[in-house]
């Protein structure tokens, strides 16, 4: 089982949020599973890779050519795809996972998972959608999204296509094929 994680790239972002995603990292590996990245190896995307690789996961990135240089390609991963754009590298990250994690990050990070769980509601694929949000970092989010859906803008079945934890081993168990 292959798991993705969608989270920040920036450099600039608390300890508390790296320390989150080597966390999930050591998680995925200890489940089992391997773990599907943006490829970088800055930030939260960097600690993930090194807490699955740390515990023997594979781990897969996808990088797109113009962010070599930004996000510094790993040259640690198992795999590397090196795609043309970030269109490619989406389609590449949903292609080769098996579910998804979204953790803390920016606007790149709410696009992965706002077209990954449209995906999902379409029917383009019937793999988990989890978000893993032990600080609370997406509470204003949710609330959003469940106003939306009281507003009857996003339907009922949509929500219940996305699993919210506000732990990791929560977001684990909701990759499980079966859990949502």
């Amino acid at each position: 089982m292959r798991i993705a994680v969608y989270c920040s790239a920036s450099t600039s972002i608390d300890q508390k949020y790296l320390d989150l995603a080597f966390d999930v990292g050591v998680a995925i590996a200890t489940s089992g599973a391997d773990l599907v990245w943006g490829g970088g190896q800055v930030s939260m995307m960097g600690a993930a890779a090194r807490g699955a690789r740390e515990r023997g996961a594979k781990t897969f990135g996808v990088i797109p050519e113009k962010l070599l240089t930004i996000e510094f390609s790993d040259p640690e991963a198992t795999e590397m795809f090196t795609v043309s754009n970030m269109r490619t590298r989406k389609a590449k990250i949903e292609e080769i996972s098996d579910a998804f994690i979204m953790l803390p990050g920016g606007i790149g990070t709410l696009e992965e998972f706002f077209e990954i769980w449209v995906g999902r509601k379409l029917g383009y694929h019937s793999k988990p959608v989890v978000v893993c949000d032990p600080f609370g970092t997406y509470e204003m989010l949710q609330s959003s999204l469940d106003y939306l859906s009281q507003e009857e803008l996003i339907g009922a079945t949509s929500n219940e296509l996305v699993a919210w934890c506000r732990d990791i081993p929560s977001a684990i168990r909701a990759c499980k094929p079966d859990s949502n």
